[in-house]
């Protein structure tokens, strides 16, 4: 969200390039031609300008078309290549992939989507993810956090509150609460895990934003829920923290299908 545009997951400046990921991870920072190109060609083939099977323009072509060296479109295939959305091959070119080889865990290509591309069977496999490992996640959590887990978890609900009524900021502490109830459970795999829940639950928070959902009330009951997962980890309480943890998701499950609902029946009013 920290961007000079609303892009989601991207970081927008003229004067770099795109920079590693971190060990692990497939997501970029997008910045300068190489980042503008990355974006451009990610959310060509995301949206369906280049659909599965085709083969994306050469290498000179797309070096005229985008005013980029050789080096830097080979890079930009690269990247594009790690998300899973296209594969190169001698004498054939690169073309893009079926999309059930897309890395769809991964932010950028999830920021790519337009609110109505992204497959309804994908959000419903990410919700059921969600609901399968952040619920175990919140009862470890009442069992092994420690002092200084118990004071991120209430620092992440202070920001949320103080954030309500700014959807921007309450999103990055929705997400950060998210973060370290996942860290508190001191299981690697599952932290691991909370960089594909934080990515999901921003591109959620888009939507909603987007279809101008958002209200003092929900965000008020949002926070409710949460405080009280703070609360259940704090006394120890691992099947409350599960419980709200699992009501948490299926509360924010509900939000996003309005949303996509709403943004859907005013999209077709402009048309």
């Amino acid at each position: 969200m920290n961007s000079s545009r609303d892009t989601g997951f991207l970081w927008i400046d003229d004067d770099a390039t795109a920079e590693r990921p971190e060990s692990g991870s497939t997501s970029y920072r997008l910045r300068g031609v190489q980042g503008r190109l990355i974006r451009t060609l990610g959310e060509s083939i995301v949206r369906g300008l280049y659909p599965p099977n085709v083969t994306l323009p050469r290498e000179a072509e797309l070096m005229e078309t985008y005013g980029a060296s050789r080096t830097t479109i080979r890079e930009v295939i690269k990247v594009l290549s790690a998300k899973g959305l296209v594969e190169t091959r001698q004498k054939v070119g690169t073309r893009v992939r079926a999309r059930d080889e897309w890395n769809i865990f991964d932010g950028d290509v999830l920021s790519w989507h337009t609110f109505d591309s992204l497959d309804q069977d994908i959000l419903k496999d990410l919700i059921e993810m969600r609901q399968l490992v952040e619920p175990p996640a919140a009862r470890f959590a009442a069992g092994r956090a420690t002092l200084d887990d118990i004071a991120s978890i209430s620092q992440a609900c202070a920001d949320m509150q103080a954030s309500i009524g700014d959807v921007a900021a309450y999103a990055r502490a929705d997400v950060k609460f998210h973060m370290v109830v996942f860290a508190a459970s001191h299981n690697v795999l599952l932290k691991r895990f909370a960089h594909t829940v934080a990515n999901f639950l921003q591109f959620s928070f888009r939507i909603q934003q987007e279809a101008l959902e958002e209200s003092s009330s929900r965000f008020e009951e949002d926070l409710a829920i949460h405080i009280g997962i703070f609360n259940a980890i704090n006394r120890g309480d691992a099947a409350a923290a599960e419980e709200g943890m699992l009501r948490a998701i299926l509360d924010g499950k509900a939000h996003l299908q309005r949303a996509r609902a709403r943004f859907r029946d005013r999209e077709a009013k402009r048309s």
